[in-house]
This record gives C-alpha cells, sequence and structure tokens, in this order.
C-alpha cells in the first residue's frame, strides 16, 4: 500500500524566494520612448526564460495592461500547458457568473413516514445539497432542530441522500494514490469538513508527543464519532527529531493507516486524511448528534434517497458563494472547486455531474468570447491532467473579469502577495514579501509535479495595472518558481531585474500550512 501526502498544520518551513535588485521604476514617460521600454521589457523576460531550471521545460507567458488590453509581453501565448490551480480562476469566475454570489447550498433533514406524537413511525433523512462547507457544528444544529420539532423517537433508520449530485466520486486522470490526501477528496453532495478551510470529505488527526521517546504519539480523530478505525501507530522521537509522519487509508475502506514518528518536544500538530464514503461519514456523526440531543434512531445507517412525500424537520443554509471564495481561491481549494463544478451542473443543465457542469461552464467562455484559443477543461480544480490551457485564454478571462459585476468578489478573493494574513495571503503568504510586489498583486497559483504557474494582476507604483499569466511545464530537478517571481516584479520597472536566489540546498519546496499545491509537487504522484 502507498502512503499518502495529507495536509498538515504545523510550523512552516523558511520562506525562499528570489533576491532582487531592481535598477529602476520610472514610468515609460519620464524615460526612452514606449517602444524601448518594451523591447527593454521583452529582453529582460526572454533572458529569466533561459534559467538553467527550464532547460528542456515548456514556457508559456502573456502581460498586458488591464485597462487598454495593450498586450506588453508574449512568450508562445497560445501553448496548450497544464494549468495546475490556475484553472480555478474560470471555475470561480464561471460560478460567480452562473450561479450567482448569493448562491447557497441547502442540508435538509426530511421525515419519510407518519408522525405520531413524539414518535416517527418510518425514517429520517439527511439530505445533502452539496454544501461543501457544511461543519460537524451544523450537523448538531440539525439535531437540535429535529428534537425542538417533538420528534423523539425514530421507528426507522437514517437515511443519507447525496442523490443531488451523482456517484462519481473522483475526477477524470486523479492519481490513484493519491485518494487519502485531502487535497484529492471525493466529492458527494453530503459531505463533511472539519473546520473553516472547509476540505469536504476530510477527518483531522490532532497528534500529541507522548511523554518519552518510544512511548506511541496520542491520535485524537475530528469528527470523533467518524467511521474511520485506526491501524499501526505514531511513534515519539527523540528531541529536535525530524516529523516523518504519514498517514495512508486501505483502498476503499476507511482503516486509516499511520506511521512515522514525531518529536517528543514537537508539540501538537494536526493531519487531514480524505475519507471514503463522505455522506456516510456525515450520516454517521449527525446519527450521534441526535443521540445527544435526545432523540432515537431504532434502525441503522444507510443510504437512501428522500421520498417526494417527505417533510422538512429542519434545514441549513451554507454561506454564501460570495463568502466560500475566499477559502476557495485563497487556500486553492479543490473540494470547493468540484462542488461548484457539480452544483452548476445541477442548477444550469439539470443534472449534477462533471459533464454537466463542466457543458455549462464552456458556454459560459464561449458566449463571453474567451474561447480565442483551444483548450480543455476536464474538472474544476486543475487536479486532473488531462486539462490544458493556453496563458492568452487565461489573459482573457482576467481581463473579461475587471467588467464583470462580481469582478470585486472574485478579484479581493484571489491571494494576495506577501500578506501573512492567511484568509488574505493565501497561497502567497510567504511569496514576494519585502519587495515592491508586497501587497500590489493578486494572483491565483498552479503548481504540481512538473507544473508551476500564477496568473492575475499586478499594480505598479504609477497608476498602472498589469494583468499576466505564466505557465511553466515538465520542468525536473530544483523548482523554476523564483524565475516566476522574478518575471513579476520585473514588471515593476522598466529595467533589468536580476534574481539571485536559487533552489532549497536539500532540493525541498518551501510551503505554508495547508499548502496542497506544494504537498501535491513534493510527492511527485499528482
Amino acid at each position: 500500500m502507498r502512503s499518502h501526502p495529507v495536509r498538515r498544520l504545523c510550523v512552516p518551513l523558511a520562506a525562499v524566494l528570489v533576491a532582487l535588485v531592481l535598477t529602476g521604476s520610472a514610468p515609460p514617460s519620464a524615460g526612452r520612448p514606449r517602444a524601448a521600454v518594451a523591447g527593454s521589457l521583452s529582453a529582460d523576460l526572454d533572458r529569466l526564460f533561459e534559467d538553467s531550471r527550464l532547460t528542456g521545460a515548456q514556457v508559456s507567458a502573456v502581460v498586458a495592461d488591464a485597462a487598454t488590453g495593450e498586450v506588453l509581453y508574449r512568450h508562445t501565448p497560445g501553448a496548450l500547458m497544464l494549468p495546475a490551480s490556475t484553472l480555478k480562476t474560470v471555475t470561480a469566475a464561471a460560478a460567480l457568473d452562473l450561479l450567482g454570489a448569493d448562491h447557497r447550498f441547502g442540508t435538509d433533514i426530511l421525515a419519510a413516514g407518519r408522525r405520531d406524537g413524539t414518535t416517527l413511525d418510518g425514517d429520517l433523512v439527511l439530505r445533502g445539497g452539496g454544501d461543501p462547507s457544511l461543519l460537524p457544528a451544523d450537523l448538531d444544529t440539525l439535531a437540535r432542530q429535529v428534537a425542538d420539532s417533538g420528534v423523539s423517537t425514530v421507528s426507522g433508520g437514517l437515511l443519507a441522500d447525496a442523490s443531488r449530485y451523482d456517484g462519481v466520486p473522483l475526477g477524470p486522470n486523479w492519481a490513484w494514490d493519491d485518494q487519502a490526501a485531502y487535497y484529492s477528496p471525493q466529492i458527494s453532495a453530503l459531505t463533511l469538513a472539519t473546520d473553516t478551510d472547509y476540505d469536504p470529505g476530510t477527518v483531522r488527526l490532532t497528534l500529541t508527543p507522548g511523554r518519552a521517546p518510544g512511548e506511541p504519539a496520542t491520535v485524537r480523530v475530528t469528527p470523533s464519532d467518524a467511521p474511520v478505525r485506526l491501524a499501526g501507530r505514531i511513534a515519539t522521537g527523540e528531541a529536535g527529531s525530524d516529523r516523518t509522519v504519514d498517514v495512508g487509508r486501505q483502498p476503499a475502506t476507511n482503516e486509516l493507516v499511520l506511521t512515522g514518528s514525531v518529536p517528543a518536544d514537537g508539540g501538537t500538530s494536526e493531519e487531514w486524511v480524505a475519507v471514503d464514503d463522505p455522506a456516510r461519514l456525515a450520516a454517521t456523526v449527525f446519527a450521534a448528534d441526535l443521540a445527544r440531543h435526545g432523540v432515537t434512531v431504532h434502525g441503522p445507517v444507510g443510504a437512501g434517497r428522500a421520498p417526494a412525500d417527505a417533510t422538512a424537520l429542519a434545514h441549513h443554509d451554507s454561506a454564501p458563494l460570495s463568502a466560500l471564495m475566499v477559502p476557495f481561491l485563497k487556500l486553492s481549494n479543490n473540494g470547493i472547486a468540484e462542488h461548484l463544478v457539480k452544483e452548476i451542473g445541477r442548477v444550469r443543465g439539470g443534472a449534477g455531474s462533471w459533464s454537466a457542469g463542466l457543458d455549462r461552464i464552456a458556454d459560459f467562455v464561449h458566449r463571453n468570447g474567451l474561447d480565442v484559443t483551444a483548450a480543455r477543461q476536464a474538472d474544476g480544480s486543475g487536479l486532473s491532467r488531462h486539462n490544458l490551457m493556453t496563458a492568452q485564454r487565461l489573459l482573457g478571462l482576467l481581463e473579461f473579469a475587471r467588467s464583470q459585476p462580481w469582478f470585486a468578489t472574485w478579484y479581493d478573493a484571489l491571494p494576495v502577495a506577501g500578506d501573512p494574513r492567511r484568509m488574505v495571503g493565501g497561497s502567497l503568504s510567504n511569496r514576494l514579501t519585502g519587495t515592491p510586489a508586497e501587497g500590489r498583486v493578486h494572483a491565483k497559483t498552479g503548481s504540481m509535479t512538473g507544473v508551476d504557474a500564477l496568473a492575475g494582476y499586478l499594480d505598479r507604483p504609477d497608476g498602472h495595472t498589469l494583468a499576466f499569466t505564466v505557465l511553466l511545464n515538465n520542468f525536473a530537478g530544483n523548482s523554476p518558481r523564483p524565475v516566476i517571481d522574478a518575471f513579476v516584479l520585473r514588471l515593476f520597472g522598466d529595467t533589468a531585474t536580476t534574481a539571485a536566489a536559487a533552489a532549497p540546498a536539500d532540493g525541498r519546496r518551501t510551503r505554508s500550512p495547508h499548502d496542497w499545491e506544494n504537498a501535491c509537487s513534493a510527492s511527485s504522484r499528482c
């Protein structure tokens, strides 16, 4: 059995960024003619792409004035490339356009049977509405509402109804050996997250070192009633030792296999793991909540669709889509991305499936003239290697979005360079700090094995806003990410920028907490 990378919450590695020297930043009108400036910019950016880390790799990039559309730089802008998570900009824009910023996901508790006083003679149904942000606390509130409705006994069982979406749990070409990874969850209309990062279909393991080296670490599961079984153990290592924790999951089961160790002086840390059958996870947790609120369900937890004549007992609405955009784009949340695709399919195409949702997204792209080059979208998150996108097409979206009523919501949800606040800086929190780009770049990151990308906007001190896309594919060895950061910084001035940093000496990629993109790249599987 292969082990799987999982989301980790621990002290991040020190950020390793490009060291850059800006030798000038005057606007074109204050110095050389615009044509000369453009020529200098192109030459400087071309030189950056001659970096040895890109030997044999594919590079595509384009830069334009966001207000006028004037193209300032292009490098094979029509090349079909793996976009990784920059594809989420397309999914997010389509969702805001097709569903609306006020769209909410609902979860219902239904009575499938006849009420006789405090007894429901039939089944209780937990019907999922596709909410990727449903929390254990929300289920507890629903259980209390059931009790408050006067039901104290259910003669039948508890049914998990996930029929709003189809039964296909994983996207095309998702890595089979990433199925325990929190960033590759099974997609279900009934699912559960453990915190406000909203990673659906996951459980959280809290690890506490033993009192002495050699003792097993304590492992606590959240939600505590989750239907998972722990196998193996996490050992306590010597003080100062490396943290080598890994959690796997046996295929088609919820047996979590624990290996590795935590340092004795390492303190508490956490892991997130994707489960099998998220609907059963949610229903099992809800059954325990019902019991705590004094509602006895005599039958088992099972799967089933609510009958048409079922009556409502309780309801929960998610936050609006505008609010969910923040964890979606800031944290590059794959689960939210795929829920949006299936929700678009259900609402606008009549079927909660990837195919229906992607068809509607393709219609959105075509209707707005954004299909200026060929492309292929296979999922909502960019996790699939069937996706193909061009820098030119992403640039067109960046320009188009500025004229849309949902632009402020979309723009504000993009990661902000160098901002340490997690729900502001997101996946750019530890990049471009202490440079002219800090706080001036709103852009979507994207990375997986052999892929690094960035697409978004930068506000120059001279008042110009530039839209840009950089896609790097098929590189091996040290990460070329410093080249992307040097590219961005060069756009802040009209003179040469020198990139002096290299990859970390041990070859590992720097990452911040919960950064699935870098965990994915480091695993060399997705």
